[in-house]
């Protein structure tokens, strides 16, 4: 069955398709108006499982549940399928899965899923293609993440993007010179990991510092902050130093004319992005921090819209 969708000899992702700009399209074949395929995006993380129909670029069917982290991979991998069956409407034209992991694109084998100590190599691309008779994508979750906001959020407008997810840890996604660059490993942009005062950025960027540091999650501090409690805004405008430094890495590194905020504490964005700015005024090329926009996600599916843009063919020649 011919789905629609080309892939990309180099990678297993998507070939080029200008006319692609949603989750599907419009087209009109013998005067009769054909609608945009769906197409179901799978979100995978250490505790929950969300799946969607996307179609365009709206949600029509959504679907989460808890997932049996220390389970064995069998018990794991029905969960998944369950998410997925629920939100079937019948007829689609893929599947896109994102999952907090390195893995191999091509073959679309996830290994050593974070927090899912049982999926050590989950052949999860051919399971997928099995069941459900559609090509199916898998990428890392920092991936579809900056890929949804490349898409459908705050850097539509542009062709280099660092993604920042920050929550339990620090992923990043990057789309360089129009596309999503992943590296052959699937890990490149692994901020999270890079060696820091002592630690990682991780140890000092996530959520884990604000619980570590204060015994509570960002979304209690960032209340706090909002109601002007002093020790919530010290401990971001803290976070915002370190931060800032991980941002200046990516600019090396990246040279991105955006940088989108996503994960729970991209919410407390008002509070730590004046002092990530004062770090960045350390910046030996004061004009590219001068051109640098920063945002954060507005859209909480963001993550599943980037699940399924998997599917689409990539925009680089629009």
């Amino acid at each position: 069955m011919d789905s629609g969708l080309r892939r990309n000899d180099a990678d297993g992702t998507p070939a080029h398709g200008a006319a692609w700009r949603g989750l599907g399209r419009t087209d009109t074949r013998g005067g009769v108006s054909v609608p945009e395929r769906v197409i179901i995006g799978v979100d995978l993380g250490g505790t929950n499982v969300r799946a969607a129909a996307v179609q365009g670029a709206e949600l029509i069917g959504h679907f989460a549940r808890p997932i049996s982290s220390e389970a064995s991979e069998a018990v794991v991998l029905e969960e998944v399928l369950e998410a997925i069956d629920r939100v079937h409407p019948g007829e689609i034209a893929g599947i896109g899965c994102g999952v907090p992991s390195v893995l191999d694109l091509r073959q679309g084998i996830v290994y050593k899923v974070e927090n899912i100590p049982s999926w050590k190599a989950v052949p999860l691309k051919r399971i997928l293609e099995d069941r459900y008779g559609v090509p199916a994508f898998v990428n890392n979750d920092a991936n579809c993440f900056v890929l949804g906001e490349w898409h459908f959020g705050k850097a539509s407008a542009y062709r280099n993007v660092v993604g920042l997810t920050i929550g339990t840890g620090v992923g990043a996604g990057l789309i360089l010179d129009g596309r999503l660059y992943c590296g052959p490993n699937c890990g490149a942009g692994e901020i999270g990991a890079i060696p820091y005062r002592g630690e990682t950025v991780e140890y000092y960027c996530s959520g884990q510092r604000l619980i570590r540091d204060h015994g509570v999650p960002g979304a209690v501090l960032c209340e706090r902050a909002h109601a002007g409690d002093p020790e919530a805004l010290h401990a971001f405008e803290a976070l915002g130093r370190d931060l800032g430094w991980a941002v200046a890495v990516a600019l090396f590194a990246y040279d991105p004319e955006i940088v989108v905020f996503g994960g729970s504490v991209s919410a407390a964005l008002p509070f730590f992005e004046a002092s990530l700015r004062r770090e960045l005024a350390r910046f030996p090329q004061p004009h590219v921090v001068e051109r640098l926009v920063i945002e954060r996600t507005e859209r909480p599916d963001i993550a599943l819209l980037g699940a399924a843009a998997l599917c689409l063919p990539d925009r680089s020649r629009t």
